[in-house]
């Protein structure tokens, strides 16, 4: 969600609808971008990390049209702002040449910045569920907040375990 929106909320569940549909435009967006990205990794576990994350990604995107069908809301994306622009710096680092260890070290920054924004989104997403008492959507915002928080800290011990030493 752009700071500055169009948009109108006046009630969390508004704003929490919202949340979601650009959480699912963000998956879509990141669904397209993940095989792009682990195409040009050229370490092995880098490019098993992103390849794993994209089927991740996937389920994602099925927990949150499961969360739409439980709320009876139309499945619908809002544009993203936040994760084109992400992917955009991401595009950059595919089309760049150079030491492949350091490329694999942008494509991890370019990664984290696009995870440490979908950690942002659900924790937030699960937050709002939460106040609205609506545990199964909380528990599957979790699920997915989990998942993001461990792609995370796998892409942290790829860089700081062969990538980032390898350039050094």
């Amino acid at each position: 969600m752009g700071i500055f929106t169009s948009a109108e909320f006046n009630s969390l569940e508004e704003l929490f609808e919202y949340e979601l549909q650009d959480l699912l435009d963000a998956e879509h967006r990141l669904i397209d971008a993940l095989p792009k990205l682990a195409d040009k990794a050229s370490n092995p576990s880098l490019k098993q990390a992103l390849e794993n994350h994209l089927r991740e990604s996937e389920s994602h995107v099925e927990r949150l049209e499961a969360i739409f069908e439980q709320l009876g809301i139309e499945t619908k994306r809002i544009k993203c702002e936040g994760i084109v622009g992400l992917v955009k710096e991401g595009d950059e680092v595919i089309d760049a040449e150079g030491d492949a260890n350091v490329l694999d070290a942008a494509l991890i920054a370019a990664a984290q910045r696009a995870e440490h924004y979908e950690i942002a989104g659900y924790g937030t997403a699960r937050s709002f569920a939460r106040q609205l008492g609506n545990e199964y959507a909380a528990q599957l915002l979790g699920r997915t907040l989990d998942e993001e928080k461990a792609v995370d800290r796998e892409l942290t011990q790829i860089a700081e375990a062969s990538v980032n030493p390898s350039s050094v």
